[in-house]
């Protein structure tokens, strides 16, 4: 691995096949990580991903794996490849969420609220509890791997930053199911920031507003509606932009963060200050 960088080990990140969480994958490499895990379960968005990082960052090593994270095996097994390539895991990243179907509590079928559930909340609790334990298990990076201004700072074993939604504090109309799976993941955040503080572990999580990804934009008619109904609302007048929240996500991952534990970041234009 390199040295003299402030993201000198392993990062991982679902839903890097599109949107918010390819950002967060070129950002890591951006700021000089030299190993990073891509997960998703949409093939030809891995590989998309992966070739914008080699073109902008070619020294970093890039593994892709086509992982649903709504089923166990299927998370236990991709995550037993990433520790067998890369040795550790130092940074984790979790995205990976489907969007709203636009539909209030009795108009919700229950197919649909498991599928919802499955993935934003019991798809991100997968992901969370393998990673966890691969971090547990393993010592933490050498202070020497760490630029000087860093290198003092308390040795972690890992860190892992959850994507929510702001959609978990000031809920839009008619998704519920989707509301419920991300206020969840706060809970969960709050919770394993207590438990595994103790093993040089931080845990956090983020609040995107509404942001310019394809998730965001899932039809048409949604599109009109936020730009129509929503946008004028938010205080800094306008969308967000998906390297907006990689950044602070990828911040909350690095020894500058080194203090922060179980919060939970708004990155909303200032939407729900009102």
């Amino acid at each position: 691995m390199s040295s003299q960088t402030e993201f000198p080990g392993v990062a991982a990140i679902t839903g890097a096949g599109s949107g918010m969480g390819a950002a967060v994958a070129r950002a890591f490499a951006a700021a000089g990580c030299p190993a990073i895990a891509l997960i998703d379960i949409n093939q030809k968005g891995l590989e998309a991903t992966n070739a914008s990082i080699a073109s902008s960052s070619p020294s970093a090593k890039v593994s892709i794996h086509n992982c649903n994270v709504a089923d166990a095996s299927s998370v236990s097994a991709t995550f037993a490849a990433i520790l067998s390539e890369h040795g550790r895991l130092d940074y984790a990243v979790n995205c990976a969420g489907v969007p709203t179907n636009h539909k209030p509590s009795t108009e919700c079928s229950i197919e649909d609220f498991d599928r919802i559930n499955g993935v934003n909340y019991r798809g991100l609790w997968l992901c969370s509890r393998a990673e966890l334990g691969i971090m547990k298990a393993q010592p933490p990076p050498s202070p020497s791997l760490f630029p000087a201004n860093l290198s003092t700072r308390t040795q972690q074993r890992g860190a892992i930053v959850n994507i929510s939604s702001g959609a978990a504090l000031a809920s839009p109309p008619s998704s519920s199911a989707y509301c419920g799976s991300k206020a969840a993941i706060m809970g969960l955040t709050r919770s394993d920031a207590v438990d595994y503080a103790r093993y040089g572990i931080r845990v956090n999580c983020v609040l995107p507003g509404v942001i310019d990804t394809p998730m965001t934009y899932d039809t048409p008619e949604n599109r009109r509606m936020l730009e129509t109904a929503i946008v004028p609302l938010v205080p800094l007048g306008r969308l967000g932009v998906a390297e907006e929240i990689a950044d602070v996500a990828v911040f909350l991952c690095g020894r500058r963060a080194s203090y922060v534990q179980g919060a939970n970041w708004m990155v909303d234009g200032g939407f729900t200050c009102q």
